[in-house]
């Protein structure tokens, strides 16, 4: 039986989604099979089509052009100008690619950028993100972002809120959710015993109470629990120390505390290549580490290197 192919959604049109799924497409035909989920209108002139009705037709539509299965968004493609008709759709897309996923019709979900406040202001979007609708549509109580390139893999414990809120939401609960749907999930993808770094929230993490107390009452008592039950977890550690190589090769993944602390060292690793991996969802979704990029979406600058990262990174992921 054929490898399935992977569902790849629209993101938001007005973005440079469609351009890079085109040159995707360019790159990676003969080596994977995926499809698009979206408006065929809204792909770049001159894009070799091949229009589908199911994700079976895929590996063959391959050959022909970049299949895709029709959406009608409605109005055409501004770049760069959101329009807040095309959001139901673009929410409608990654709704269907979960469920073709959740059926067996698709290996994996790849997602295009979204842009959240058009789908805020058109679609009355209530999620911060991918992450968030994702969780939900796979009735899961939370999951887990993880950023990965060749060279680091980083998970964030709290993500997209201030930085003066991240004391208050760094609970032991939170971070041992974490630090467990971590490790499943890299021993689900093929490590055996995966090794988690776990770094202090504050400068020097803490220097032993001189710089704040939360890795002495909180973080150190929670990772020596987790190594009592057998896994394979080091720090608190001084995140100013964590990234250089000789540290990175001691780990497998750097389980942050904030947004910045995770994404700062894996984008001045890899900016190209960084692929945004969501956790505990019960199917691999894999989507590339950058925005929708309106200043450059429609001049054909934009980057293919990060979806086509995420695209191989599903199919490396994704169950037989």
């Amino acid at each position: 039986m054929p490898p399935r192919p992977i569902a790849l959604t629209s993101g938001e049109p007005a973005g440079v989604g469609p351009e890079i799924a085109a040159k995707a497409w360019e790159a990676l035909r003969g080596e994977l099979d995926f499809f698009l989920i979206g408006d065929p209108r809204h792909l770049p002139q001159g894009t070799p089509i091949a229009e589908i009705s199911s994700p079976g037709e895929a590996p063959a539509a391959m050959v022909r052009g970049l299949p895709v299965l029709a959406r009608d968004f409605g109005p055409a493609r501004t770049p760069g100008d959101a329009v807040a008709a095309h959001a139901p759709h673009v929410v409608a897309a990654i709704r269907e690619a979960v469920a073709l996923v959740r059926a067996g019709a698709a290996s994996a979900v790849c997602t295009n950028p979204i842009h959240k406040k058009a789908l805020q202001d058109g679609a009355g979007f209530a999620f911060p993100g991918h992450t968030e609708f994702l969780a939900d549509l796979a009735g899961v109580k939370r999951a887990v972002m993880m950023l990965a390139c060749d060279a680091l893999r980083v998970v964030p414990v709290t993500i997209h809120i201030p930085l003066s809120q991240v004391p208050q939401a760094l609970t032991p609960e939170l971070l041992e959710d974490t630090i467990r749907i971590t490790e499943a999930a890299l021993r689900a993808a093929g490590i055996a015993r995966p090794r988690l770094a776990v770094a202090g929230l504050n400068p020097h993490a803490g220097e032993g109470g001189a710089m704040g107390r939360e890795e002495i009452e909180m973080i150190a008592p929670l990772i020596a629990r987790l190594r009592g039950e057998g896994l394979e977890v080091a720090g608190p550690l001084p995140a100013d120390t964590m990234f250089h190589p000789e540290a990175r090769a001691r780990y497998d993944v750097a389980i942050c505390q904030y947004h910045d602390q995770a994404l700062i060292p894996i984008k001045t690793l890899d900016f190209a290549h960084g692929v945004n991996v969501t956790l505990g969802l019960g199917f691999v979704r894999t989507s590339p580490d950058h925005g929708t990029a309106f200043d450059i979406a429609g001049t054909g600058r934009a980057d293919p290197a990060s979806l086509i990262a995420a695209l191989r990174m599903a199919r490396d992921m994704a169950p037989a």
